[in-house]
């Protein structure tokens, strides 16, 4: 259900190519400054065409865990705080909220709402995930994410498999979070739906369930779109900019229009 009868219209993004993390972060960034000069709201589903780090916005690149396990693999820093994330085989949503979003002063809701959201679609596929409710915090936090445990994160039994993290600027909102479908051998670790599942099948339409899903409980009006070509313009200027010089291991490619 929408949040209120007046919510603004969302534009939902679902982008089935794969792209490397510099493109992935450029184009977050890209869609919170839209939120911000406009006032316009995007969710937008996406993916990865490579194992990548991803650095919360304070981690330094020259972490010890890292250059030991993750050296070799492109890495990037996202806007949003928070550990380390080795995307690979997953879903990764982001929701850009302008500051009339009624959301955007209730940042723990939309935690909740987001992963409220892939719950529902996960139980759909009879995969019995849940809000874990409490926090998890015994001595100092690991590098990586998704050995951490926030109250915020949907899990099955005991296992993480969908965490997130915000970024606030100037009464807009950036969140995004993955969903991770399996483990990946940079990280084996850290499990995944099949992993836990392994007789669930994911349908070929999940990527647009999950983005409707998302995007239902933020807006009245749904309105399935691409970028423009101003935003892919701008993401181009972005990668180049501040999304390169991290970027270690097969170059990124620019968006084109």
């Amino acid at each position: 259900m929408p949040i209120a009868p007046n919510s603004p219209r969302i534009r939902l993004l679902i982008q089935e190519l794969d792209c490397s993390g510099s493109i992935n972060m450029a184009t977050d960034e890209c869609l919170l400054e839209t939120a911000l000069a406009h006032d316009i709201s995007t969710v937008r589903i996406y993916g990865w065409d490579q194992a990548t780090v991803s650095l919360g916005y304070f981690q330094p690149p020259d972490d010890p865990d890292r250059m030991l396990r993750f050296g070799q693999l492109p890495t990037v820093r996202r806007l949003s705080g928070g550990g380390a994330i080795l995307h690979h085989f997953e879903i990764t949503y982001s929701i850009a909220l302008g500051s009339s979003h009624p959301l955007a002063i209730e940042p723990g809701r939309l935690y909740q709402l987001a992963h409220e959201a892939i719950n529902t679609e996960l139980a759909s596929l009879r995969l019995p995930t849940r809000l874990r409710g409490s926090d998890l915090k015994d001595g100092p936090e690991p590098f990586l994410c998704f050995s951490r445990g926030d109250k915020n994160d949907l899990v099955f039994g005991s296992a993480k498999i969908v965490g997130s993290a915000q970024r606030r600027r100037r009464g807009a909102v950036l969140q995004h979070g993955s969903l991770i479908l399996r483990s990946s051998p940079h990280a084996s670790e850290i499990r995944g739906i099949m992993d836990l599942a392994p007789n669930c099948l994911i349908p070929n339409d999940f990527r647009d369930r999950l983005g409707n899903a998302i995007a239902q409980r933020l807006g009245n009006s749904i309105e399935s779109t691409e970028l423009t070509d101003a935003e892919l313009s701008r993401v181009n200027e972005l990668i180049e900019s501040r999304y390169s010089h991290l970027n270690w291991g097969r170059p990124s490619t620019a968006i084109v229009s």
